[in-house]
């Protein structure tokens, strides 16, 4: 038994050694690791202590070598860190969390109500809609029926919502957020609006109704110097989902410059879409080639009427008002006929198109104030029953909608709304196809996010509530639906905090002097 007790005692001395000389070996390991770290950033902090202090474009960089890096990390994570941390429910630009908020509740759950009062600062401008003494009771209402689009072309269009969604285009956005769109557009009964990268099979994948635009490349419909390719447009049109033809003469977030897609986009499908190069940045002109003023502008116009046998729109974002005036002018010495079926109207601040700041900024007017003096335009020029007028430029939320019914929209169109709907969350990469939530992106990885079956029923709940809303606030006036909203209905809140009618304070009288 002794013997055995000192073997035994042997045996643990034994082991207890191993697992010291183990756990020193450990450490030695982890020392030595440690060390090869802290001497690999000493290389690397050298190498760039030697390229900052060398450099000469960055003067932080050259004063205060590798810590001055820090400050082009922080500025691009601000941006991010504020949407979540530091920035109030209301300042956030160009929409802030209370919108994006808003129009995600209602796309997960089909409507929004909210506790405990408004959060809404009253600024100078906000509009205030005028309810009445005695709204109209819900089965009480009349139905209003659609305005008809081009009544006098073979095959006039009469949309069924009056909340529809505005020109995107494949290419700017994805193949999931397009088949989004699509088949939520045809679930809520609203039309789409193709943008001017041409029709791909992702726009009809849903069976919608849409809108061709036509960019000034004409993208889809084109010959190799922009002109339009009459065989190509009047084969588009043998499509019956094929409702309107837009031209786009320009757009809120560029006026003045045609649209742009970068290389990367430009993919081997795209490119047979577009019929361009493939792997080469699309860049359109900052015209049509055919229309240098407005008699050419209505040949064009009959030209597209003629070959694609649908109405014919025209957008732009206005800016200077006498060539507004200038067509105007131009259609009353033709007559109405020649006058585009509708005209929409984009606001200057932007869109959902990547451009230079100063278009974005400070080029071309804002909705606010453009669109109601379109449709005084066309009212002191007689016009106003000919020409449908459609409203688009962030017009995201019930309350922008009803606006423009008040001012004289007969449609209201929405492109960056939808995006949220899809789930965009302002990250703010659009232009550089690294779009988080697969959106404006063609990395294939970053596009599986996007189911485009869950966030179609997020695009139908989307329409459906705003419809339902502003009829919602029609009703509280007293009228029977949107189209029955009037400036009176409107009020305008001023610097003082009070509020005017909108009229009292709307002041055209020099745009409208011939």
């Amino acid at each position: 038994m002794p013997h055995i007790r000192l073997i035994l005692a042997g045996d643990e001395a034994t082991m207890m050694e191993q697992a010291t000389s183990f756990a020193m070996r450990g450490l030695n390991l982890l020392g030595s690791l440690f060390l090869f770290v802290i001497g690999l950033v000493f290389a690397i902090g050298s190498i760039f202590f030697i390229i900052d202090v060398t450099q000469t474009k960055d003067a932080v960089r050259r004063n205060y070598p590798v810590i001055g890096r820090f400050r082009k990390l922080f500025s691009e994570l601000g941006e991010f860190f504020r949407q979540y941390f530091f920035a109030m429910d209301r300042e956030e630009m160009p929409f802030n969390r209370a919108e994006r908020e808003w129009i995600n509740e209602v796309c997960e759950e089909g409507g929004d109500v909210v506790p405990f009062g408004s959060t809404k600062v009253l600024a100078p401008g906000t509009p205030i809609f005028a309810n009445g003494m005695f709204p109209k009771l819900d089965e009480e209402h009349e139905v209003m029926a659609p305005k008809i689009i081009g009544p006098d072309t073979p095959n006039p269009y009469a949309p069924t919502s009056f909340f529809n969604i505005s020109a995107m285009s494949y290419g700017s956005l994805s193949k999931p957020a397009v088949q989004a769109l699509s088949h939520g557009a045809a679930m809520a009964g609203s039309w789409l609006n193709t943008g001017e990268g041409g029709i791909s099979p992702y726009h009809l994948e849903g069976e919608c109704d849409l809108i061709y635009q036509l960019g000034t490349a004409k993208f889809g419909a084109r010959n190799e110097d922009a002109t339009l390719n009459e065989d190509k447009l009047r084969e588009h049109c043998q499509n019956p989902r094929v409702k309107m033809i837009e031209l786009k003469l320009s757009q809120g977030a560029k006026p003045g410059k045609g649209g742009i897609l970068p290389a990367e986009k430009v993919t081997a499908e795209i490119a047979e879409i577009r019929h361009i190069p493939e792997g080469k940045a699309a860049i359109s002109p900052n015209r049509h080639v055919e229309a240098s003023n407005p008699e050419e502008l209505l040949d064009l116009i009959d030209q597209v009427r003629r070959v694609s046998q649908r109405p014919v729109g025209i957008k732009f974002c206005i800016g200077q008002v006498q060539p507004v005036k200038d067509l105007l002018t131009a259609i009353k010495k033709r007559g109405a006929a020649s006058a585009p079926d509708y005209i929409a109207i984009d606001g200057g601040d932007g869109g959902t198109g990547a451009a230079p700041l100063p278009l974005i900024d400070n080029t071309g007017l804002t909705i606010r104030e453009s669109l109601p003096l379109m449709h005084d335009l066309l009212v002191d020029y007689g016009l106003r029953d000919r020409i449908k007028l459609i409203a688009s430029g962030k017009l995201i939320t019930s309350a922008d909608v009803a606006w423009a019914f008040c001012v004289g929209a007969d449609y209201v169109n929405a492109a960056r709304g939808f995006m949220f709907a899809l789930g965009c969350i302002q990250a703010l990469k659009c232009d550089q196809n690294t779009c988080p939530t697969g959106i404006t992106t063609h990395n294939k990885r970053l596009q599986r996010g996007l189911d485009p079956t869950n966030k179609a029923v997020r695009v139908r709940h989307y329409i459906k509530c705003v419809q339902k809303e502003v009829e919602m606030i029609a009703h509280a006036c007293g009228v029977d639906g949107p189209r029955g909203l009037t400036r009176e209905h409107l009020m305008i809140v001023q610097a003082s905090g009070r509020s005017k009618p909108f009229q009292t304070v709307w002041d055209n009288a020099k745009f409208l002097e011939h």
